[in-house]
């Protein structure tokens, strides 16, 4: 292979390797009225972003929720959360929405400390 050919497939290689590694990140954390924690980190790469949030409450009651989206026409996200009081009692869930120019979907289900499940279905016309 001539000397031209391997500095172009490296040129292409380089570039291929950029675009995949160029994702948005953004990292934060405060701290809250009441002496708690919240921290939050966004990955970001082209129309797919993702997140996680955690929050610490001055009790020691912690809640932690993770989400990705793909954002298009219609935009949709999935998003599970868990929380757990200061008693230890835990809820947990998740939800799935698309967001439309004409309307918007959403489910979700949460599960509560004794175990019972609830599910939701929401629906908005614009």
């Amino acid at each position: 292979m001539n000397l031209w050919l391997k500095a172009t497939l490296l040129g292409i290689g380089l570039l291929a390797v950029g675009s995949v590694t160029s994702a948005e990140a953004t990292e934060w954390r405060r701290g809250t009225v009441h002496g708690g924690h919240l921290s939050r980190s966004i990955v970001g790469n082209g129309l797919v972003y993702s997140g996680q949030t955690t929050r610490i409450g001055p009790n020691g009651g912690i809640y932690t929720s993770n989400s990705t989206c793909v954002n298009g026409i219609v935009d949709r996200c999935r998003r599970s959360y868990s929380a757990t009081g200061p008693a230890g009692r835990s809820i947990s869930g998740h939800r799935a929405s698309a967001h439309g120019p004409y309307r918007t979907r959403s489910v979700g289900v949460v599960t509560g400390p004794r175990g019972n499940s609830v599910v939701g279905v929401h629906r908005h016309w614009r």
